[in-house]
């Protein structure tokens, strides 16, 4: 059954949206804070919050933190008018340079609307990292719900405030932490019928900052990482203790290092071949170590396939300690590299059967569990071993040179995420389900899966692999977009806030690739030696970025930033006597307006001029197609993010899927629990579930990449039309509205001057009326 899914607020928008940008009370209502006459009018209450100013003379309130230790912080109450015929908006005003962890939550007769943790509709704000929009306003839009504003002319509303949250927090005490100091500063809130709000013209705003280039930090922070990493090595070469795998992985890498205090060192090969001893007699004690060792980081996707690339990595000084025969206590006397092999094989025949299809999860356990267990065999097993050709499928699988086949069984392939399922669309993003930002950034993972394939150090890796990453790398440029860093120098950032795994805002200071734990700004470069790559490295350099970057990594202190290090002063000098390239990265400002657009992610990023739009036409649609979209809307004086309806066209399944009532995750089982008793302002919306592939087991309710899914998005934002063809074998056709009769398509570059547009399969369309 085909669903043209085009709800009635959709329908509001479509004939009010374009006239809104010239009206000059484009919203319902608004709230000044900190003004009492507006604050008064809107019956507004709070017991404890501030109020402050910012540098250009605008009032605003912050809620303050609890007098006595607590998660929950203060509130505010207030009403605020709505039409009770139409979807209504809420747009809440922040000030770009306040920076503040703490969660603010928005209220709706007593019900919460959003969710703290990666919903598709996000709560009102969730903090954030850095300055959002240096000395400029930031703006966030999101949709109130239906049910509860339908016949009303007002709301009774409140925001509560609340400490940060650790995604990641096993337990509740873990995950929420106390509210210790006040949120950011909340100027406004306005509530209106469109889903394009536009700063009113009779506000003041922030000034553009003036470009200024970094002067420091300089080369010498790659003097102070050396110190770092060779006190580091020092205590692991010098100790006693047993090395873990990931410790060992961290000596093997640097024996090849000539500034290292390992390089070429006989006692670090003597601690590296104590540590295989001590983990193949943990493994006797407990076999599982294979499927999961816990002293490594998410264990289970490794298992002790580590071992095999130290092997690898070591293979012409640990030759003839293999051939020794040991006296293991309690076990007996073999080989050492039979016994390494024992635990190598049962590696690579487990993570076989226990992939992952996370992308960054299955590149990992398909590089580490089960291609670097398998390159261990080779040097202790051979009879064990699997060949290159009939291992490195797993390896293509997993950046998307091949469908996904899914776990290995008794009986073949499961493909239980379909039979032409893929890991990476076809431009070279991954697939998370939808786009993905800085979570999404695996360049450091595609690099050293290209390195495992070298035959030796010194000899190229897989042809294949080696321009599949170099996609994959040129895939993510778009999502770079010219801004400033945290201090107001000239910068490129990730895009995230249209990313289904991000939680970060603003987006990294990033290049071409982010700096993170186990990569460099530049391991993909070195590893690729593109022209391109190198071209935007050099870009970095000339924002004197690359240096900040490293400093900035330095300040975690944990053990495996420490290892991460270790690559970054070879690749530097290796990239820095390059040749310049004379060409700047897609979205600089010099660059010229461009449209990157791909339809299996459901995502677009724009260039117009001074502008950047970026958007997720599918958004967060984990377990069912919600009609919603995610904007990040860049202009030089403000910043713009919105959650907006849009219209879906797709086959519908009959399956319908009823939001539960989470406040917390937007999936999982809904996170960890609150102790307080607020509800969800969503529980009970139905959403109709897409057709799902044939032999796929789904119930309504799983997280499916199918369930959520559309063949047809339009998005109609302010100035701008973007139609999408997710589909591989349908045609659709964009009406085009009396409006944008003169538009220009972003995408061919031409004026358009007709009523109506066919897309293709897999294509897409982007009007834009002046």
């Amino acid at each position: 059954m085909k669903v043209f899914f085009l709800s009635v607020f959709f329908l509001a928008l479509n004939c009010s949206v374009l006239l809104a940008q010239n009206n000059k009370q484009a919203f319902t209502d608004k709230l000044i804070f900190g003004n009492t006459a507006s604050e008064t009018a809107h019956h507004f209450f709070s017991a404890n919050s501030l109020v402050d100013e910012n540098n250009i003379g605008d009032q605003c309130r912050k809620l303050m933190p609890p007098d006595t230790a607590s998660w929950q912080g203060n509130s505010m109450s207030f009403v605020l008018k709505v039409d009770g015929a139409k979807q209504n908006y809420i747009t809440v005003k922040f000030w770009g340079d306040d920076v503040s962890h703490n969660q603010l939550l928005l209220i709706i007769d007593g019900k919460q609307i959003g969710y703290r943790h990666l919903g598709d509709i996000e709560v009102l704000d969730v903090g954030a990292d850095f300055p959002l929009y240096n000395g400029r306003y930031h703006y966030k839009t999101s949709p109130l719900p239906l049910q509860l504003t339908k016949g009303k002319a007002e709301v009774q509303l409140a925001i509560r405030s609340s400490g940060a949250i650790w995604g990641y927090g096993n337990n509740f005490a873990q995950y929420q932490k106390n509210m210790t100091d006040a949120t950011r500063g909340i100027y406004a809130l306005y509530t209106h019928t469109h889903n394009s709000f536009s700063a009113p013209a009779d506000e003041k705003q922030g000034n553009v900052p003036k470009v200024i280039d970094r002067k420091t930090p300089g080369k010498d922070v790659l003097g102070l990482l050396k110190e770092r990493v060779n006190k580091e090595l020092d205590g692991l070469i010098k100790g006693n203790k047993n090395l873990s795998q990931v410790q060992m992985q961290f000596l093997a890498k640097a024996y090849s290092v000539k500034w290292s205090n390992a390089y070429k060192s006989e006692k670090t090969i003597e601690r590296i071949t104590k540590g295989l001893d001590s983990i193949f007699i943990a493994y006797k004690k407990n076999p599982k170590l294979a499927e999961a060792d816990p002293a490594t980081w998410n264990a289970d996707w490794f298992g002790l396939g580590i071992v095999g690339e130290i092997i690898y990595l070591l293979n012409e000084p640990l030759q003839q300690k293999l051939e020794e025969v040991v006296n293991y206590p309690n076990i007996g006397t073999l080989k050492r590299k039979a016994a390494l092999a024992s635990f190598l094989v049962y590696c690579r025949d487990w993570h076989t059967r226990h992939r992952r299809m996370y992308t960054n999860q299955s590149m990992i356990n398909d590089l580490y569990g089960i291609y670097y267990a398998n390159k261990g065999l080779y040097y202790t097993a051979p009879d064990k071993y699997r060949t290159e050709k009939d291992i490195r499928r797993y390896l293509y699988e997993s950046i998307g040179l091949e469908k996904w086949r899914g776990h290995d069984s008794d009986t073949g392939s499961t493909y239980h995420a379909g039979n032409d399922y893929w890991l990476l669309t076809n431009t070279g993003l991954t697939k998370e389900l939808g786009y993905v930002g800085n979570y999404g950034e695996v360049l450091d993972w595609v690099a050293e899966l290209y390195l495992a394939t070298k035959p030796n150090h010194n000899e190229p890796g897989d042809e294949l692999i080696k321009k599949q990453i170099e996609k994959i790398a040129l895939a993510r440029m778009p999502f770079r977009y010219a801004g400033t860093d945290a201090d107001g120098f000239t910068a490129m950032r990730m895009e995230t806030q249209v990313g289904w795994r991000d939680t970060h805002y603003p987006g990294d200071v990033t290049y071409v690739q982010r700096s993170s734990w186990d990569g460099s700004p530049l391991q993909i470069v070195a590893a690729t030696m593109h022209p391109q790559l190198i071209g935007y490295a050099q870009q970095m350099f000339a924002d004197n970025q690359f240096f900040a970057s490293v400093e900035e990594r330095m300040k975690d202190k944990g053990f495996r930033v420490t290892a991460g290090l270790l690559i970054i002063p070879d690749q530097y000098e290796l990239i820095k006597d390059q040749p310049n390239q004379n060409i700047k990265m897609p979205m600089s400002k010099s660059s010229p307006n461009f449209v990157f657009a791909d339809e299996e992610d459901g995502v677009v990023a724009i260039k117009n001029g001074d502008d950047y739009l970026y958007a997720s036409s599918y958004w967060r649609a984990r377990n069912a197609v919600n009609n919603l979209a995610k904007l990040h809307f860049v202009t030089p004086k403000v910043d713009y993010v919105a959650t907006v309806f849009a219209e879906q066209q797709f086959d519908s399944s009959g399956m319908w899927f009823t939001r539960p009532d989470y406040t917390n995750f937007g999936f999982a089982k809904g996170g960890p629990k609150y102790p307080d008793t607020t509800h969800s302002a969503h529980a009970g919306e139905k959403l109709p579930i897409a057709k799902i592939p044939a032999g796929i087991v789904f119930k309504s309710g799983d997280e499916s990449p199918y369930a959520g899914k559309a063949d047809y998005y339009k998005i109609q934002y302010g100035n701008y039309i973007i139609a999408m063809n997710a589909s591989k074998d349908k045609t659709f056709e964009l009406v085009v509205p009396d409006e944008f009769k003169n538009a220009i398509n972003l995408v061919s570059k031409q004026n358009i001057n007709i009523s109506s547009i066919k897309l293709v399969p897999q294509s897409t369309v982007v009007l834009y009326k002046k």
